[in-house]
């Protein structure tokens, strides 16, 4: 596999484990031709410094709140996400949505701020970052609530079955797809969905430094900590979902990027 133009559309590079070699970690990702970075940002301190980050390195940023931190919101979260937005590195409301897998945070007080963060996105025509575990019916629901209203969202990291995705796209979303595809063990649904999903509809992400792909990886992740996962491992994900689809890894390579530039309006 040649090196590609890959647009890392979530990356948490603001998470404690890449502080002590972050530039290298970037540098080990342009090596492996993932020239575009899209910071999650999942607080309002933390959508802070991914922007901050977002600045610094030349790439883009998200700002908004996970349903894990959804407990810690107050009345100025919204207005720190606004501020935060207008910044021209800021290219999406999230990471936000609904988990119901773990629930850090009270079901009804996750739904409270994703419809806020909903319509913080809707006022600024921005897209949504979008999050959802075990929660694919009310998430839905609340979503063709506000769709009209919407200039888009991907729900990143999917990781459901064929039937789910296929009442995302209808709602006219965009999927984001992890090394998930690469795990034989746990996979099986996603590599089934992946086909039900158009080309102008798939983004890539690694979700790092979570969701290191059971796949050869172009860099050696063992003298890092054997489990970090990080932007180098991208073509991973292409590869895995290129097999699932039975295309072809250019081809899966150009769309998602072209998809996603298109998406968050980076060029």
């Amino acid at each position: 596999m040649g090196v590609f133009d890959l647009v890392d559309i979530g990356i948490n590079l603001t998470h404690r484990s890449f502080d002590r070699d972050r530039d290298a970690v970037i540098a080990r990702g342009v090596a492996a031709g993932v020239t575009t970075l899209v910071i999650t940002g999942t607080s309002a301190p933390d959508s802070q410094r991914a922007a901050g980050l977002a600045r610094e390195t030349r790439s883009f940023s998200t700002a908004g709140v996970h349903p894990h931190h959804a407990n810690d919101c107050d009345e100025h979260t919204i207005a720190a996400l606004r501020i935060l937005a207008a910044e021209p590195h800021v290219v999406a409301i999230g990471e936000c949505g609904l988990d119901f897998n773990r629930d850090f945070s009270l079901r009804d007080v996750q739904e409270r701020w994703f419809e806020a963060q909903l319509e913080l996105a809707a006022e600024l025509a921005l897209p949504l970052f979008l999050h959802e575990r075990d929660a694919s019916d009310r998430m839905l629901a609340l979503l063709a609530k506000h769709r009209a209203s919407l200039v888009g969202g991907v729900v990143h990291c999917f990781t459901g079955t064929r039937a789910i995705v296929e009442r995302y796209l209808a709602l006219d979303l965009h999927i984001g797809i992890t090394g998930w595809i690469c795990d034989e063990r746990r996979g099986a649904s996603l590599v089934d969905a992946a086909g039900a999903i158009p080309l102008d509809r798939l983004m890539i992400e690694t979700d790092g430094p979570f969701l290191l792909p059971r796949a050869h990886l172009p860099v050696d992740p063992k003298p890092l900590d054997g489990r970090r996962n990080e932007p180098a491992f991208l073509p991973a994900v292409v590869a895995g979902i290129a097999r699932a689809t039975r295309r072809d890894e250019l081809e899966i390579a150009v769309e998602s990027t072209r998809t996603a530039r298109r998406f968050f309006g980076i060029g």
